[in-house]
């Protein structure tokens, strides 16, 4: 073995230029999933993980208007923000591995090393669409409002999966499809193509955290959904808003019982 998982992780959180942290995160699942690295927490997983120069990082209510959807700048600012997302994705999948691996089990870095990994990929495919458009990743401000859910709850596991998992990334379960047809409609199949995958993606990942979720209720002897209930009235600011992805929240293991009541 060439260390701990807890080490590589801290590495590749640390990364800062988007690229080399995309490479980073999918050598530490594979080095993970060979049996590389040992199941040791060693060292603390950083507050804030590195970041590139740009893109520069604006409050949501200064982030610019995007422009219509048809027009190249509406489709930049669009796969721009598609792209900031899951770069900011794989910081969250790899903290939830690294931060709270100890407590769980091996299954639960595994799963969500997993997620890193895929959304290190998602984040490939997203710069090379945005650079075929003539832009790049970092070209447009973005918003860190993903990191900061993330910071609010790095000290209580159950907060984080109900937060980041079952509301944040199922929130991109709602709102693919509509974004996936607009861009098919625009004639951007490739585009399409590579939203397809994402969803597809983000159904598992959203069921890894239900699933880990339901564990830790378990453990705590708790009432899984009055603590998911409890949990984002305390951490999320807002409501869960509709319209929702059913049949995407169901094949993720969110019944509707479950959310509908914080709609």
């Amino acid at each position: 073995m060439t260390g701990s998982v807890a080490a590589a992780i801290r590495e590749a959180l640390l990364e800062c230029n988007p690229w080399a942290k995309a490479m980073a995160t999918r050598k530490v699942a594979r080095d993970w999933r060979l049996g590389k690295l040992s199941f040791a927490f060693d060292v603390e997983m950083p507050d804030l993980p590195g970041r590139p120069d740009a893109p520069e990082l604006l409050p949501p209510n200064r982030m610019p208007k995007r422009g219509k959807g048809g027009s190249e700048r509406g489709r930049i600012a669009l796969w721009h923000a598609l792209a900031h997302i899951e770069f900011v994705a794989i910081d969250l999948a790899l903290d939830m591995a690294g931060r709270f691996g100890g407590e769980m089990d091996e299954g639960f870095v595994s799963d969500f090393l997993s997620v890193a990994a895929d959304e290190a990929m998602h984040f490939a495919l997203l710069d090379r669409h945005l650079r075929t458009l003539g832009s790049r990743y970092g070209a447009l401000p973005a918003h860190d409002g993903l990191w900061e859910a993330a910071h609010g709850t790095r000290h209580d596991v159950a907060a984080r999966l109900a937060v980041v998992p079952m509301v944040l990334e199922a929130r991109g379960l709602d709102v693919t499809p509509a974004t996936l047809e607009r861009v098919r409609a625009n004639g951007d199949e490739r585009g399409a193509r590579i939203l397809e995958r994402i969803l597809d993606d983000e159904i598992r990942h959203v069921r890894f955290g239900a699933i880990h979720f339901a564990d830790v209720a378990k453990r705590l002897d708790e009432d899984r959904d009055s603590l998911w209930k409890s949990l984002v009235s305390r951490h999320f600011g807002g409501a869960v808003k509709p319209p929702f992805n059913d049949s995407a929240r169901l094949a993720a293991g969110l019944s509707r019982d479950l959310y509908a009541g914080l709609a």
